[in-house]
């Protein structure tokens, strides 16, 4: 079965958050990973704009794309919020 969009986000959600609770403050994601992660290699480029497009949707305020070519994407997601002084 091909892999969906939900394939991909949960997949990701679980990278974030494993890499949340070690307490690293970012983690850099590339899109060839999560397609083996998910069980479909990179190379099937059928589900790549899928993949990409959820990696995309799933950025925050902080996060920035370190690499983009061709089919590949590289994204650092920013995990640690500083504290503000008031909070």
């Amino acid at each position: 079965m091909r892999p969906t969009a939900w394939d991909f986000r949960n997949q990701l959600s679980v990278i974030l958050n494993t890499a949340r609770n070690s307490g690293k403050p970012y983690i850099d994601v590339e899109s060839d990973n999560l397609h083996k992660q998910v069980g479909q290699h990179s190379n099937s480029n059928h589900r790549t704009p899928i993949c990409r497009e959820v990696m995309l949707r799933m950025m925050r305020s902080g996060d920035s794309i370190l690499k983009e070519h061709d089919e590949s994407l590289m994204i650092r997601y920013v995990l640690v919020v500083t504290a503000t002084p008031w909070s």
